[in-house]
């Protein structure tokens, strides 16, 4: 359960939580297990049953299996923004560990990814989700064909984080980096990720809400969702930081 965190772009502080039909107001209870993986959340018999039914529709259709939970970020339209011309495109580690590493050992990064160290350090981590059942897929995200940021999207209601919030099926989650210092502190963060929220929500109709964990430290990254759309549901205690839960709802979304 890496950090959410796009540094940086403003320093406004964020805001009290506020109740908001169908959140908990109130700080979640800390986890008592410990350090959690993504991968390692047991489905309930709902999903499974709904996995089932996907992978009916997948042998129907002809889509693969890597499709079955998030659909496929490759085949998802490139987004024009304010920017330039933004497309996630899901990693090959053999083409982006170089690139994805030194990102990681960047201090401003490492701060709150906690990934720096050798290359092997990073394809560590990118490999449970290659591997895995496709409930998380890493993406490099290209602004104007040159890769800029690093993008993880998963599946929160499958993630430990649905421990801590009230999730809800289909409810997608983001995390981010911003590779280059000179995209931070200009606000493409905010730009980027409501362009990303509306890309999971035009391409993954199942999806309600978007959601993400920026570690509250990070006020920079906490004030990019909030000018993106999202809005500030709650602390939230994960075992490895205090987080702001970020909600972008899919009701709100044209007016935000």
């Amino acid at each position: 359960m890496p950090p959410a965190d796009a540094p940086a772009e403003s320093d406004a502080a964020p805001p009290e939580p506020a109740h908001v039909p169908g959140d908990q107001g109130a700080t979640a209870a800390p986890s008592a297990t410990g350090t959690e993986d993504t991968l390692d959340l047991k489905l309930t018999e709902e999903l499974v049953a709904l996995i089932g039914e996907d992978r009916e529709r997948a042998a129907a259709t002809g889509r693969g299996p890597a499709g079955e939970l998030l659909g496929d970020p490759a085949t998802w339209p490139a987004a024009t923004t304010e920017a330039g011309v933004f497309q996630l495109v899901p990693v090959v580690p053999e083409r982006d560990l170089a690139v994805l590493s030194r990102w990681m050992n960047d201090p401003a990064v490492a701060a709150f990814w906690e990934l720096a160290g050798p290359e092997s350090v990073t394809a560590d981590h990118l490999k449970p989700q290659l591997d895995g059942d496709g409930r998380s897929i890493p993406c490099l995200g290209v602004l104007d064909g040159t890769p800029m940021s690093y993008w993880e999207i998963y599946r929160a209601d499958l993630d430990p984080l649905a421990r801590h919030y009230p999730a809800r099926l289909h409810d997608t989650g983001i995390h981010l980096l911003i590779g280059g210092v000179n995209n931070r502190g200009r606000g493409v963060g905010t730009t980027l990720l409501r362009a990303v929220a509306d890309l999971v929500l035009d391409n993954l109709p199942r999806c309600g809400r978007v959601v993400a964990e920026p570690d509250l430290r990070n006020t920079p990254s906490v004030s990019a969702f909030l000018s993106a759309g999202f809005r500030f549901s709650a602390e939230v205690d994960l075992p490895d930081k205090r987080a702001a839960l970020m909600i972008r709802d899919r009701t709100y979304r044209d007016h935000l």
